[in-house]
């Protein structure tokens, strides 16, 4: 198995330390020649400042797509025209229609393209999934996450719907193992260039909702979640990974091994490229989150629900 990573930004430089502790990276790309030349160097892999270089130069089997938002598009897009699979981190695109000519090249190729919902890979989530499914404390009805935190120093060309309140979509829709129907969004700026805090309501069918809440303004950091289910709520926390059931007369503490979603996500990406696991996040359902997005967005602007039909 051959790696490339291209982007080793802020987030970037943890996929790297992964890949490499993994025995998988064989070259690093960055537009920034020292950034490139750091990393290459650390991880004693070749280093590359253009993707064609890279794409004369290695053989490799898949990508890593660590870049700016507004870059996924034409990296991704030479990659999977070159036959190789691709992991972008999220948003897979910034337009939703980006994202469907990547699904449908990435098909035509029959190579795998999958995008860094890592959420899905956190045993916190996946114990709540378990949970929800077995129906073990009735049928789940609401969810709720709040996603507060100073900004990123290494986001400067989206908001925080699209690079914080994503995760919390994908994560509603995986529980849900539904599309929403509905959504309705309010958000605003008060620090920062883009959108730095936002509501957003998820309407569902049968009355199910998701209710996300993110801001870039409060100094703590806090990653929650809860699934109102018609027999408890379920309590979650995605960075301690604990979880707390609260039923009528007790509250119950449930017992899970701690470990990184994105050691286990991107072991995923190269488990499906060996046909040895299910690829867990699929192209189409990363394509519904952008779309989910852009109707948070326009939402906003026009202060009305945007009606959705997802496929």
């Amino acid at each position: 198995m051959r790696i490339v990573q291209i982007g080793t930004g802020g987030w970037g430089k943890n996929h790297t330390r992964i890949l490499s502790k993994l025995g998988v990276l064989v070259a690093i790309c960055d537009a920034n020649p020292e950034k490139s030349k750091e990393y290459g160097e650390k991880y004693s892999v070749n280093h590359y400042q253009s993707l064609e270089e890279l794409l004369k130069s290695e053989e490799f089997d898949g990508a890593f797509v660590v870049t700016p938002t507004s870059t996924h598009t034409e990296i991704a897009m030479k990659l999977l025209e070159s036959k190789k699979h691709v992991f972008v981190e999220k948003p897979m695109t910034y337009k939703s229609e980006d994202g469907e000519k990547l699904a449908k090249l990435a098909e035509k190729n029959k190579v795998i393209l999958t995008c860094g919902y890592i959420e899905r890979f956190n045993p916190a989530v996946e114990v709540v999934k378990k949970i929800v499914n077995e129906k073990k404390y009735g049928e789940l009805v609401m969810l709720e996450f709040h996603r507060e935190n100073r900004m990123p120093l290494h986001i400067k060309d989206v908001g925080i719907i699209y690079d914080t309140s994503v995760h919390d979509i994908d994560t509603a829709n995986w529980l849900f193992s539904d599309m929403p129907q509905v959504v309705f969004a309010r958000a605003g700026k008060i620090k920062h260039e883009h959108e730095d805090f936002a509501s957003i309501m998820l309407g569902y069918k049968n009355d199910k909702v998701a209710i996300i809440s993110s801001n870039w303004i409060t100094p703590k950091k806090v990653r929650k979640f809860s699934a109102v289910c018609t027999e408890a709520i379920i309590s979650s926390d995605f960075i301690t990974q604990e979880i707390i059931v609260e039923k009528d007369q007790e509250t119950e503490k449930i017992q899970n091994e701690k470990q990184e979603p994105l050691l286990r996500e991107i072991q995923n990406f190269l488990d499906a490229i060996e046909k040895r696991a299910d690829q867990i996040v699929k192209s189409q359902e990363a394509v519904n989150v952008t779309k989910i997005a852009e109707a948070a967005l326009l939402s906003s602007q026009k202060g009305t629900p945007i009606y959705l039909d997802l496929k």
